[in-house]
């Protein structure tokens, strides 16, 4: 895999472009806002149309390999952000440090940790699995995590009432989407490319009013250059830290090697998709802004290492199976 820029990541960096240079305010803010709800809203009704039931089903019965995939999913990454802010906050603003924190309570993803388990020869089955359970439980866990670990250190909205937001917002459009899936899997499964590129615009959109908010609160003026190098090497620490932790913990605990590889790549991830929607239901208006950068970069680079990792997998699968050439 070539460190080429993704045209997707291209067009997140030319949306805080254009919302640094052309924020909305006023009417067109109002506008933008109820239009990004309406956008959020359809977001996660195609994801729940667009989720097999098979999905979820298929592999569920390996509760020891999801249950490892939660904990580092929701306690590890939480624990490791509240230690390390003494050290690692002094390299970034006290806002950004926050969006580092708000990436530790995320879901994982699912396209791209099942597709990088599926390129180091993992256990493609348990990552589908494990990853859609991941979303699925973020949508209660996540805002109750916000409560413990950013509200109580910071600026945000309430728990209970970002509870209320997820589900009306998120939660309940994705179920109207998995009862839907029942009359449109057949139009969904061929339409996913089409797809695909309507769910990057709305998170684009929603991308756009967030840093347009945050632009016009004085995010640049407030944000030093060198905390955004700061910001990459927290986020290098990060997910050093936690891919390192998954790897020993799965071999501590017995799992084979394709057991191994889901557990990491599950265990490590952090949804761009999910995070976007849900630092603009459960943050307040002075911390949104600042707290999607620094998923955008997160997002960013455990694309680039994982997939070298990837790579280091599959190559000690072949010199240690040469005549398996099967995924």
């Amino acid at each position: 895999m070539k460190f080429q820029p993704h045209h997707f990541t291209l067009a997140l960096v030319g949306s805080v472009i254009i919302a640094t240079v052309f924020p909305c305010h006023g009417i067109g803010k109002t506008i933008f806002d109820y239009i990004t709800t309406a956008a959020i809203a359809l977001l996660f009704f195609f994801h729940g149309a667009k989720l097999s039931r098979e999905a979820i089903i298929t592999g569920v019965t390996h509760w020891k390999l999801h249950l490892l995939v939660f904990l580092s999913t929701f306690v590890l990454f939480p624990v490791y952000g509240l230690l390390l802010q003494p050290f690692l906050e002094p390299l970034v603003t006290p806002n950004l440090y926050t969006g580092i924190l708000f990436v530790c309570v995320l879901p994982s993803t699912v396209q791209s940790s099942i597709a990088l388990t599926s390129m180091a020869r993992g256990n493609i089955a348990a990552a589908v699995c494990s990853a859609t359970i991941s979303n699925i439980v973020g949508m209660l866990v996540t805002p109750l995590l916000v409560k413990v670990v950013i509200v109580k250190h910071r600026d945000g909205s309430s728990g209970f009432s970002g509870i209320i937001d997820i589900i009306f917002q998120l939660l309940l459009p994705f179920i109207l989407g998995q009862i839907a899936r029942r009359w449109m899997a057949t139009w969904i499964d061929s339409k996913k490319s089409i797809l695909t590129v309507i769910d990057q615009f709305w998170i684009l959109l929603v991308v756009y009013t967030t840093f347009s908010a945050a632009v016009i609160k004085g995010l640049w003026t407030e944000t030093p250059v060198m905390s955004l190098f700061g910001l990459v090497l927290v986020n290098g620490v990060l997910l050093f830290l936690v891919l390192l932790s998954t790897c020993i913990l799965s071999r501590i605990f017995g799992f084979d090697k394709a057991d191994e590889v889901t557990i990491v790549f599950c265990g490590s991830k952090k949804s761009l998709a999910s995070g976007v929607p849900m630092a603009n239901v459960l943050l307040s208006e002075s911390t949104k802004g600042a707290s999607v950068l620094p998923l955008m970069l997160f997002h960013q680079l455990q694309l680039m290492v994982c997939a070298l990792l990837a790579q280091n997998y599959a190559k000690r699968t072949e010199d240690n199976h040469p005549d398996d050439h099967t995924d």
